[in-house]
C-alpha cells in the first residue's frame, strides 16, 4: 500500500482520504483503513494525532461494528512512540479501556493485549498512576466485560506496584474470585496461576486460600475445572519457597475432589495436569496420589484415558519402578486393547519413553510385549508413533528384538492409502537407518525407499529425494553409488515425464553430498542425457540442475562438455527452455 499524502495544516489531515474512509459507510473500508492507523499516526506526527485522530477515534469508532473494533485495539498498542511517549499515553489509555469494555470477547482481548504491552514500556510512575488505575477502574465496574478484562491485566499490575498499591489490588482480585457471574470467576480463577509466582505463600495463605476452596466447589464445572491448573501452580510457588508439606496440603485435597468429579471436563484437566502437580508436590507425596492417577487411566470416559495416557511416562519417572510395575503397567496393558483409537494412539506416543526409566532387563520383561501389540494395532496412527519414538527403545535393548515386528510394520504403513502417513514413515527412515547397517537396511527397506521414488503424490517423491539425500550421509558414498544411483538411471529411462523430474530433484539436491569423482562420472552424463528429453519441462529443469553443478565442475569439462549443451538448449523452440539455458550460460 501507498502511505498517505498528509496535509500540512489541520483541515488537509481531514480532507485526506485515508483520515476520511474512517467514517466511510463501507465496513470493509473503514476496517482497512483502521488496520493502517499506525502508519497514518507516524506520518501525521505525535501533535497532530492527539489533536485530531485521537477525538476522531473516540467519537467514531468505539461505536463500531467489532470488525473494526478489534484491529483498532491492536493498532492502538503501537501508539506510545507515535504520541509523544508516555507524558502523553492517556487518550491512547482511554480508548483501550473503552475497548476492553466491549461486550465481543474477540475485542476485549485485543485491547488487554495492548494495554499489557504499553504498561510493559511505562516508567513507575506513570505505570501506577495511570496503569493500575485503570485496572483498578475496569475491576470496579458493574458490568461483567470490564471485570473479565481486568483479571489478566493484575498480573502486570502486581509485578511492578508498590506494596501500598498491592494492599489495594490484592483485596479487589479476591472480590472478583467471588464475583456472581460464572464468566469472571471463570477468568480470575484462570490467572490465579500467572498470580501466585508473584506472591509470597504468607501473602497466597492470607488472602486467596478460602478462595481457593471456594473455587474448587464452584457450582460451574468451566471453572472447577480451571482450578486444576490454579492447584499445580500453586504446588510450585511453595515447593520454590521449600514448603512441600504445606504444599501437599493444599493440593492434594483438590486433586482428589477434582479426580472423581461429575463432570468430564474437571476429571480430564487433573490428568492433563497431572505431572505437573506431581512435580510441584514432590516424588515423594506423589507416591500417595498414584491410586488417582490409575482411576484416570480407568476413567469411563475415553477423553480423559487419552489425556492420562500421554503423561504415564512423566507420572512413572516420580516412582520407583516396582511401584509401576504394580500399580500402572496392568493399566497400560488393558490400554493397549482400548476400544478408543485416540486412547491407544495417545499411549503409543508415550508408552515408549519408559524404556530408559526401566533399563535393559525391565524393558525386555515388561514392556518388550506392548510395544509389540502396538505395533500390530489395525490404526495406522498407533503403529506411526511407535515407530516415531522407536530410538528411546533401541537405545536400551538395540534393535534385534523388535526388528522382527518392526519392518512388516513399516512396510504395511508405507504402502497406506493415506499419503500422509506415507510421508510421515518417510521421515522416520533415516533415524532408524542410523541403528542398521546398510546390508541389513538394503534388503529389508531399499526397494520401499526407492518405491517412494515413484509414488503419484508430488509430496512423497520430494520427500523421497530427501530421504535418500540423508540415507546418503548415514552410509556413505558407497551407499549412493552402488545401491542409488543404478534405480536412478533406471527412473531416468521411465515413459512418465514426472519420474523423471524427479530424477532431476535428485541431482540438485543428493549431488552436494557426492564427490566429485562421482559427480563427473554419474550424475554429469545423466543431467546432459536428460537435456535432450523430449518434454520441454525436463530440457529446462536440466539447464537448471546443470548450473547446480557449476561450482562442483572443472573449468574444463564446463567449457568442453557442459557449454555445447546449453549453447544447444538456448536455441530450443520452447520459450522457457531458451529462457532457463540463457541463465545458466550466464552463470557459466
Amino acid at each position: 500500500k501507498k502511505k498517505p499524502q498528509v496535509g500540512s495544516v489541520l483541515s488537509d489531515i481531514m480532507d485526506n482520504p485515508f483520515y476520511q474512509s474512517l467514517t466511510n459507510e463501507d465496513i470493509q473500508v473503514r476496517t482497512d483503513a483502521v488496520k493502517g492507523l499506525a502508519d497514518f499516526a507516524e506520518q501525521i506526527g505525535p501533535q497532530r494525532t492527539l489533536d485530531v485522530l485521537l477525538p476522531t477515534l473516540s467519537d467514531i469508532c468505539i461505536d463500531d461494528e467489532d470488525e473494526v473494533l478489534a484491529p483498532l485495539a491492536v493498532e492502538l498498542g503501537k501508539f506510545l512512540p507515535l504520541v509523544g511517549g508516555e507524558t502523553h499515553i492517556q487518550p491512547v489509555l482511554y480508548l483501550l479501556e473503552g475497548l476492553a469494555k466491549s461486550e465481543e470477547t474477540s475485542v476485549c482481548q485485543k485491547a488487554v493485549a495492548s494495554l499489557s504491552a504499553i504498561g510493559a514500556q511505562l516508567s513507575e510512575g506513570v505505570f501506577e498512576s495511570h496503569f493500575v488505575s485503570l485496572v483498578i477502574r475496569l475491576a470496579e465496574s458493574e458490568w461483567f466485560p470490564p471485570k473479565v478484562s481486568a483479571c489478566p491485566l493484575f498480573a502486570d499490575a502486581l509485578k511492578r506496584s508498590s506494596d501500598a498499591k498491592k494492599e489495594q489490588l490484592l483485596p479487589l482480585y479476591v472480590q472478583l474470585c467471588q464475583d456472581e457471574t460464572p464468566m469472571v470467576r471463570r477468568a480470575a480463577a484462570s490467572n490465579l496461576k500467572n498470580i501466585f509466582p508473584l506472591l509470597h505463600p504468607d501473602v497466597i495463605l492470607k488472602y486467596f486460600l478460602d478462595v481457593y476452596h471456594l473455587l474448587a466447589k464452584d457450582p460451574q464445572d468451566s471453572v472447577r475445572f480451571i482450578i486444576v491448573e490454579v492447584a499445580a501452580s500453586l504446588a510450585s510457588t511453595f515447593r520454590a519457597h521449600n514448603l512441600g508439606e504445606k504444599s501437599l496440603e493444599l493440593v492434594k485435597p483438590v486433586v482428589l475432589a477434582c479426580a472423581e468429579d461429575r463432570s468430564w471436563r474437571v476429571r480430564y484437566m487433573v490428568a492433563s495436569n497431572f505431572v505437573l502437580i506431581a512435580n510441584g508436590i514432590g516424588a515423594e507425596a506423589t507416591q500417595s496420589l498414584v491410586y488417582v492417577f490409575v482411576n484416570l487411566l480407568k476413567d469411563s470416559e475415553a477423553e480423559v484415558r487419552t489425556a492420562a495416557s500421554g503423561k504415564i511416562s512423566g507420572v512413572s519417572a516420580l516412582l520407583d519402578t516396582q511401584k509401576v510395575i504394580s500399580s500402572i503397567l496392568p493399566c497400560v496393558a488393558g490400554l493397549v486393547n482400548d476400544d478408543s483409537q485416540q486412547v491407544r494412539s495417545a499411549l503409543a506416543s508415550d508408552v515408549l519413553l519408559l524404556a530408559p526409566i526401566f533399563g535393559n532387563e525391565g524393558t525386555s520383561q515388561h514392556l518388550l510385549n506392548i510395544f509389540l501389540r502396538l505395533l500390530r494395532d489395525d490404526v495406522p496412527d498407533v503403529r506411526l508413533n511407535i515407530i516415531s519414538k522407536l530410538d528411546q527403545v533401541t537405545k536400551v535393548i538395540g534393535l534385534d528384538k523388535l526388528s522382527e515386528h518392526l519392518i512388516p510394520a513399516i512396510i504395511e504403513l508405507a504402502e497406506d492409502r493415506q499419503w500422509r502417513i506415507r510421508l510421515s514413515v518417510i521421515r522416520y527412515i533415516p533415524p532408524l537407518a542410523k541403528q542398521l547397517n546398510v546390508d541389513f537396511f538394503t534388503e529389508k527397506l531399499g526397494d520401499l525407499c526407492f518405491g517412494w521414488l515413484e509414488d503419484s503424490v508430488s509430496s512423497i517423491r520430494k520427500a523421497s529425494v530427501e530421504n535418500l539425500k540423508d540415507l546418503t550421509a548415514v552410509f556413505g558414498e558407497a551407499f549412493a553409488v552402488n545401491n542409488v544411483l543404478p534405480k536412478i538411471v533406471e527412473l531416468s529411462k521411465k515413459t512418465n515425464y514426472l519420474h523423471r523430474m524427479t530424477v532431476l530433484l535428485f541431482i540438485s539436491q543428493v549431488s552436494p553430498a557426492l564427490s566429485e569423482a562421482a559427480l563427473n562420472n554419474h550424475i554429469l552424463p545423466l543431467a546432459l542425457t536428460l537435456a535432450s528429453d523430449p518434454v520441454a519441462n525436463i530440457r529446462f529443469g536440466a539447464a537448471s540442475a546443470l548450473e547446480t553443478l557449476f561450482p562442483r565442475l572443472s573449468a574444463e569439462t564446463k567449457q568442453k562438455v557442459v557449454r555445447p549443451v546449453l549453447q544447444t538448449l538456448n536455441a530450443d523452440k520452447d520459450i522457457d527452455v531458451r529462457l532457463y539455458a540463457a541463465q545458466a550460460l550466464k552463470a557459466l
